[in-house]
């Protein structure tokens, strides 16, 4: 894979590059929602599958991707996940900073969502040749993909992150700008105990 334009936009006509936002699963900072019920090890472990389910979703969808990483050097990223992979710094800031940096075109996703599939994004990657955006809703309320053919600061400057009110906030915001966008079926991210009944094989 080639690497990534490092300018506000990648090129006017270039396909989308998926950013996969990853953490690096460090017990005690990884899936600290899931701690109480499955220890420090066992919350890192879970994620560490998700993260590795993700990148091979990605990988099997054809569509270019990196990852946007935190918490450890890229070399420990593919030495983890695949050598082959294009990995990219998120960056200091908070959420809205590192989301707002990423250059369109693009699709963002998060790595905590054992449902997504390579048909999800393809279809994602797809719709931006026709709508300038395309979400993916969560079941919690906020969403587990945001696609986009041109820069959407407003997409990510001052949003109630972390809350049920993500994704109407974030609709809300699409029809004030005037924006059609494309809506994908909804699906659960793991975040509680609860979440992790449909996919005992996340567990640790």
């Amino acid at each position: 894979m080639a690497a990534r334009p490092s300018s506000r936009y990648r090129t006017p006509m270039a396909e989308p590059l998926i950013s996969i936002f990853a953490r690096w699963p460090e017990p005690g900072v990884a899936k600290t929602r899931l701690i109480p019920a499955f220890g420090s090890d066992g919350a890192a472990a879970i994620y560490r599958k998700l993260l590795a389910h993700t990148v091979e979703v990605a990988r099997a969808s054809g569509v270019q991707f990196e990852l946007r990483i935190t918490g450890a050097e890229p070399a420990a990223f593919r030495a983890a996940f695949g050598d082959d992979l294009i990995v990219t710094e998120q960056g200091n800031g908070d959420l809205t900073d590192r989301l707002d940096r990423v250059p369109a075109p693009a699709i963002l996703i998060g790595s905590d969502c054992p449902g997504l599939t390579p048909a999800l994004l393809r279809t994602a990657a797809d719709w931006l040749g026709s709508r300038p955006m395309v979400i993916g809703p969560a079941t919690d309320g906020g969403y587990y993909l945001l696609g986009y053919r041109r820069p959407a600061p407003f997409a990510f400057t001052d949003m109630p992150w972390s809350t049920d009110a993500v994704f109407a906030e974030t609709l809300r915001r699409f029809a004030a700008q005037g924006v059609e966008l494309a809506v994908l079926p909804a699906l659960s991210d793991i975040d509680t105990v609860e979440d992790l009944a449909q996919w005992p094989e996340y567990l640790p």
